[in-house]
C-alpha cells in the first residue's frame, strides 16, 4: 500500500480544482488546495507538500512555471506535475527531458487537460514511488 501523502493542488478553475481533490482524497491523499500563484506561495510553508500540481496559467501566462521554481527552490525533493489545457489548444509541447528547454521547466510532469482520472493517479504514484522518506 502507498503512503498517505500530503499534495498540494493549485489551479484557478474551481471546478478542476474540485474534481482533482476527489480524486486524491478518494486515493487516500491528504489535499491542500490554492486558487492561484499567490495564495499558494502563502500555503506552501505550512502546508510541506510531498507533491504538488500545479496548472500553468493563473495570474498570469506562466504563474504554474514561476510557482514550480518556488517548490523546487523551497523543497528540492518535492515531485511536480505541471497541469494545462495549453498543449491541446495550441500544439505546444513542453519538453521534459534532459537537454533542450529543461532547465526551465522545473517540473517532473506534464499532463494535460483534461486528465483522466487514472492517468493522474498513475502519475502521482509514480513520482511518489520515486521519493525519499521524510524524517
Amino acid at each position: 500500500m502507498m503512503k498517505k501523502a500530503n499534495i498540494l493542488v493549485v489551479d484557478d478553475d474551481k471546478d478542476i480544482l474540485e474534481q482533482l481533490v476527489a480524486v486524491l482524497t478518494a486515493a487516500g491523499h491528504d489535499v491542500v488546495t490554492a486558487e492561484g500563484e499567490v495564495q499558494a506561495e502563502e500555503r506552501l510553508i505550512d502546508a510541506r507538500p510531498d507533491l504538488a500540481i500545479v496548472d500553468v496559467m493563473m495570474e498570469n501566462q506562466d504563474s504554474g512555471f514561476m510557482l514550480s521554481h518556488k517548490i523546487k527552490k523551497l523543497y528540492p525533493g518535492t515531485p511536480v506535475i505541471i497541469l494545462s489545457s495549453v498543449s491541446s489548444m495550441t500544439g505546444f509541447k513542453f519538453p521534459l527531458e534532459a537537454g533542450g528547454d529543461k532547465p526551465w521547466i522545473k517540473a517532473d510532469s506534464f499532463l494535460n487537460k483534461p486528465v483522466r482520472p487514472e492517468l493522474l493517479r498513475s502519475e502521482v504514484k509514480r513520482l511518489l514511488a520515486g521519493m525519499p522518506a521524510r524524517a
